[in-house]
């Protein structure tokens, strides 16, 4: 005898395939092949290189062939290729065996180290694009369904709930992410995370887990922060980060009671830097942060992390209470003086490879010098981008100047590269680089 359940049980088994159909076709694998120096490579022999070869997951974002990844996904591709999911497959095909969809090539668009995504473009038009949902509405113990390509297996699909919202990994962390239950594992990186809808509201990350399997954390970037990057760099072929010029701090019952704040919560700008969008638009020292374009605002980093959302020339509202008087005040956002992003403009892989070290660089002008704010050093190599084309990851970050190698002064690119060009494999190398007003050195054994 059936249970009064099982009509229910029925419909809600009928949604979820209906959710995986209409899903599924947006969700690609992405597979990726590079090279690195084999494990077997000798110091004193020709360096030996061996295929590497990875896959991950993408999400179809604009029927043109836009689609999203991860960038630790294409970090060190030579090539992308991207399998669709079959027609039969999308359609609802019986077939217990699907069949394998086209395989196209994929060139990156650009990339975002800060978000861990990218952008890839291929070559096809009318493709099934996934819609983006509202990560803000998201709460604890929704529904969502995982989509990717776990361990290589397209076109999987698993399910969970939303564990927490805004969950940061560590506390300078500019990232905020979804956490969920709904089982994700290597492989899956890049695919979505979707509430019933079937609306996007993540991209799965990355995991914790002492396995190196699933155990229930699993991590994935809002919809609105990857709908912000998708859309920058497939403008821009980059991220440009924005800000108002301000240093907000939160509220402790400790500071509330000091200053005889009216309320022991929430956030009050420390500072107010000067000629910058914030003063210009009235913000002053002191002002409570009640809300951002009408989201309340409890504590400093989610004003930050509300802010890293938004794109440069944005408008944002800030209502503050001053004096016991609540105003909104619209407020420019501006571009991040100090993106180290900035630079990827100046480059291109042809032109300013510099394969041995992974990174793209180019000379370090005056002008250039203006413009990282350097008075130490007039000549050396800056790191304007790590290259998408793989090597090593020594430790350069955009925006260094290499001023040495091994003690031997570096004053041009082409300079930079006779010396590496020269060096043995596992060879000691020690660069001399100045950061962020800093020198410092950076040593390792080169590939």
């Amino acid at each position: 005898m059936a249970s009064a359940q099982t009509p229910a049980l029925a419909a809600f088994s009928d949604a979820l395939e209906a959710l995986a159909l209409q899903v599924g076709s947006s969700v690609v694998q992405i597979n990726v092949t590079g090279y690195a120096v084999a494990q077997s490579a000798t110091s004193g022999g020709d360096t030996l290189l061996e295929h590497q070869r990875g896959t991950g997951s993408g999400v179809i974002l604009d029927p043109s062939g836009y689609i999203i990844t991860n960038y630790h996904v294409v970090e060190s591709a030579r090539r992308v290729q991207v399998v669709l999911t079959a027609a039969g497959a999308a359609s609802g095909s019986r077939s217990l065996v699907r069949p394998r969809g086209r395989t196209l090539d994929g060139t990156v668009v650009g990339i975002d180290e800060e978000t861990d995504l990218a952008v890839i473009k291929i070559d096809a038009i009318g493709l099934p694009a996934l819609s983006f949902g509202d990560s803000d509405a998201l709460r604890a113990g929704q529904i969502v369904a995982a989509f990717g390509s776990p361990l290589g297996l397209e076109n999987s699909m698993t399910m969970g709930v939303v564990s927490a919202v805004g969950r940061q990994l560590a506390p300078d962390d500019p990232m905020v992410y979804v956490q969920t239950d709904a089982p994700i594992n290597p492989g899956n990186s890049g695919g979505a995370l979707v509430n019933i809808k079937g609306q996007l509201v993540g991209i799965n990350t990355l995991i914790l887990s002492q396995g190196g399997g699933n155990e229930g954390l699993g991590f994935a970037a809002p919809s609105n922060i990857v709908r912000t990057v998708f859309e920058q760099i497939r403008k821009n072929g980059r991220v440009k980060r924005g800000t108002i010029g301000v240093s907000a701090q939160t509220i402790t019952p400790t500071l509330a009671a000091a200053l005889k704040l009216p309320q022991d919560f929430g956030v009050i700008l420390a500072d107010v830097y000067a000629d910058e969008p914030g003063e210009r638009a009235g913000l002053k020292v002191g002002d409570l942060v009640l809300a951002v374009d009408g989201k309340p605002m409890e504590n400093g980093r989610q004003l930050e992390v509300n802010l890293y959302q938004r794109a440069v020339g944005d408008v944002t509202t800030l209502d503050v209470l001053r004096d016991g008087r609540r105003q909104s005040l619209p407020v420019a956002v501006a571009e991040r003086e100090d993106d180290p992003a900035r630079f990827a403009e100046m480059v291109s892989p042809d032109r300013n490879l510099v394969e041995r070290l992974g990174v793209l660089a180019t000379d370090f002008t005056p002008a250039l010098a203006a413009v990282v704010g350097s008075t130490r050093v007039n000549l050396g190599v800056l790191v304007a981008a790590r290259a998408l084309m793989g090597g090593a990851d020594y430790g350069l970050k955009p925006g260094d100047v290499i001023v040495g190698i091994n003690g031997t002064a570096v004053s041009t690119l082409a300079n930079l590269r006779r010396i590496v060009g020269r060096m043995a494999a596992n060879a000691p190398c020690a660069l001399q680089v100045l950061r962020k007003a800093e020198l410092l050195y950076l040593s390792f054994e080169i590939e």
